[in-house]
């Protein structure tokens, strides 16, 4: 088995997830990169490989059984084991006027939607590469949550928090419960399960609206990617600290 550190990130093509996956390889570690568009993965993988990162592509559908089955079986074959994974992949879910879901006329096939993608295709991914990563002396799972998750800052007035988006905040929410969930589990296994959030940044996600570079997005989930053993787990981090649940 090599020695080299492998991680995969889910929704890896573009954005947030590239620069995650790019800063990871600027570290040494081999990266597999994770996504459902084949053109777009592969020009990914291709613009990684001439920056001289260690890449290569996974085809990569966190909806699906089979693709993440393949995906994993991909992984074995390649590296052997997994030492980071990172679950980028994300969707907003349709929405309205100003970027807002509003919970008195949402429809229910939106929440279903958002909820597949962001919280049961990170327990399917994170599932399904648990015995690879398992094998890592130093295993690391990172989730991409959202500052929208924090129940604290959304119930607080004085604090400015965005459109009401009743599909996509609560299913960060969720994903954070997941996150402590699997830190409680696998406590004392050395499996560190953390939440980053990226912060407001501009990509094709949020319209090209905020004032975050995906560079900058990317900071902490490498941080937390790259924690050493005895680090924390079971956190919510932004790149000023621990986020209030």
């Amino acid at each position: 088995m090599s020695e080299t550190k492998t991680a995969l990130v889910s929704g890896a093509n573009k954005g947030i997830g590239y620069e995650i996956a790019a800063g990871l390889g600027a570290l040494g570690y081999r990266v597999g990169v994770g996504a459902r568009d084949g053109v777009r993965r592969e020009t990914a993988v291709a613009k990684l490989r001439a920056g001289g990162v260690d890449a290569f592509g996974v085809p990569l559908d966190v909806t699906g059984g089979q693709s993440v089955a393949d995906a994993a079986d991909l992984v074995e074959r390649r590296a052997g084991r997994l030492d980071v994974l990172v679950n980028n992949a994300g969707i907003s879910g349709e929405t309205g006027p100003g970027w807002g879901q509003d919970p008195t006329t949402l429809d229910l096939d939106v929440v279903r939607t958002v909820v597949e993608t962001n919280v049961i295709g990170v327990i399917r991914l994170t599932n399904a590469m648990l015995p690879l990563l398992r094998r890592s002396p130093s295993p690391r799972v990172v989730n991409v949550s959202s500052s929208v998750a924090s129940l604290t800052r959304q119930a607080d007035p004085d604090i400015e928090v965005g459109p009401v988006m009743a599909a996509y905040a609560p299913s960060k929410s969720f994903l954070n419960a997941v996150t402590v969930q699997y830190a409680r589990q696998l406590a004392g296994t050395g499996v560190l399960v953390n939440a980053a959030c990226p912060g407001l940044v501009a990509t094709d996600f949020t319209g090209f609206q905020g004032p975050r570079t995906p560079e900058q997005g990317a900071a902490t989930a490498i941080r937390l990617a790259t924690l050493p053993d005895g680090g924390p787990s079971g956190g919510f981090f932004e790149d000023a600290g621990v986020i209030p649940w």
